[in-house]
């Protein structure tokens, strides 16, 4: 294949004739990717701009898990996955948890975090003094840039000089922290960090403070890391009231079951990184429905899951005086306001199915759905096995993968109701009932 030159510069129709005559046995396929455009063209070039060389749209399916009782306001939970089970597992633990006191949310702390990274060759101390002595001027001159930001109630927190060169030679970084309201904030802290290193730069060049006045800034940016954006949710009841489980179980031996699994997730990390993955499936799913930034997000959480040196559990469990009580803590820098969360058409329809949330009431909405898919799998892990469930969503997929009719997939869910679900169990299964019929 040759090397194209100026491919960004075609417009959508060449470059999908330019894909299909490089691809000249997946030219059906590409040629086919119109399909999926939006058939209004206004609405698709929306999509066409959020990124670089859109040929198409790649749909993943947007549902909803209704019955999700939070802080007491009974509501509709928008969530974009492609995996069936997530879904049913939220919206049965929001049936679970409706009539025992529903979920629960707290937040913690909105802080959010942007460094400035530099090299310096010097005296440490009078580094520091140098800092101390244009703290306040450097705040005071980023007014003009975070004047809307604090009219909403945000701004700039605080600035401190960070000495890192016992990791990396002469190796600092200035730590800014904010309170970026309903905005992510990206872009705000970024040119706020930016600004502050221009004047550094250029007030290290006539302090008297300094013998080496030249301040090396390698880089500025926010850290997607937010320790301090903190929200917990919880769920609790009297163990008594959490009923019968299959095979009789009871409340009470269903929630020792459940506090061991919680402990192992603790100190066994093979265990805790699916155990976390099932957290990030319903807090990824809500992420993605209100148009914020999963990859930071799970970046961020993952890293918060290892801050005691060892990859371990994101949720808790105790039991106390007879209440079963099952929470979690995550970092969580969400927006409801700029980015996709205001072009998005879905994502707009997302955030008004919740009732227009700010970031902290959208921070807890995503903490309780990130508990309930927890809750569902550990509930299913302690019982019956993860398996029984998610097979039966596997069982449809292969059958549409067979093009099974309507009355084969009804044979099918019969027969299969007591049998272990495999692609060639189910394949040979129709190719039977066909052969039969």
């Amino acid at each position: 294949m040759e090397v194209i030159q100026g491919f960004s510069k075609l417009n959508k129709d060449q470059k999908i004739m330019w894909l299909a005559d490089a691809y000249p046995h997946l030219k059906y396929e590409i040629n086919g990717l119109e399909k999926y455009w939006n058939k209004n063209p206004q609405e698709q070039q929306i999509f066409d701009e959020f990124s670089e060389n859109t040929l198409s749209n790649f749909y993943i399916p947007f549902g909803v898990a209704p019955n999700f009782i939070i802080n007491g306001k009974n509501l509709t939970v928008p969530m974009v996955i492609e995996e069936s089970s997530v879904v049913a597992a939220a919206s049965k633990s929001a049936k679970f948890w409706q009539h025992r006191g529903g979920f629960h949310y707290q937040i913690k702390s909105v802080e959010k975090i942007g460094n400035i990274h530099f090299f310096y060759d010097g005296d440490v101390q009078k580094l520091e003094c140098f800092i101390q002595s244009i703290k306040s001027e450097l705040l005071s001159s980023m007014d003009e840039f975070s004047a809307n930001m604090k009219k909403r109630g945000g701004g700039i927190l605080d600035l401190i000089l960070v000495n890192a060169t016992n990791e990396l030679k002469n190796y600092y970084k200035i730590q800014m922290t904010f309170d970026t309201c309903d905005a992510m904030g990206a872009n705000f802290i970024n040119t706020i960090l930016e600004e502050v290193a221009r004047l550094l730069v250029a007030k290290a060049k006539s302090s008297s403070l300094l013998e080496n006045k030249e301040i090396d800034v390698n880089m500025c940016i926010l850290s997607n890391y937010t320790p301090d954006c903190l929200v917990q949710a919880w769920v609790e009841c009297p163990i008594d009231q959490l009923g019968l489980f299959d095979d009789q179980m009871t409340a009470h031996t269903f929630a020792k079951r459940f506090e061991q699994a919680i402990e192992i997730a603790k100190v066994d990390s093979y265990r805790a990184v699916t155990h976390n993955k099932g957290i990030m499936n319903g807090v990824d799913a809500v992420v993605l429905a209100t148009g914020n930034d999963f990859r930071a997000i799970e970046a961020c959480v993952h890293a918060y899951a290892a801050r005691n040196g060892k990859y371990s559990s994101l949720s808790q469990v105790s039991i106390s005086d007879g209440i079963f009580k099952f929470s979690l803590t995550l970092p969580l820098a969400v927006g409801t306001v700029g980015g996709l969360t205001s072009l998005h058409p879905i994502s707009k329809l997302s955030l008004a199915l919740l009732e227009q949330p700010n970031a902290r009431d959208l921070m807890g909405i995503i903490a309780c759905v990130g508990l309930a898919q927890n809750f569902a799998a550990v509930k299913s892990l302690v019982t019956t096995g993860i398996q029984k469930g998610h097979m039966k969503m596997h069982l449809l997929n292969i059958l549409k993968q067979l093009q099974a009719t309507e009355n084969e997939v009804l044979e099918a869910k019969k027969y299969f109701q007591d049998k272990v679900v495999s692609y060639n169990s189910v394949n040979k299964y129709i190719h039977s009932i066909r052969q039969l019929h």
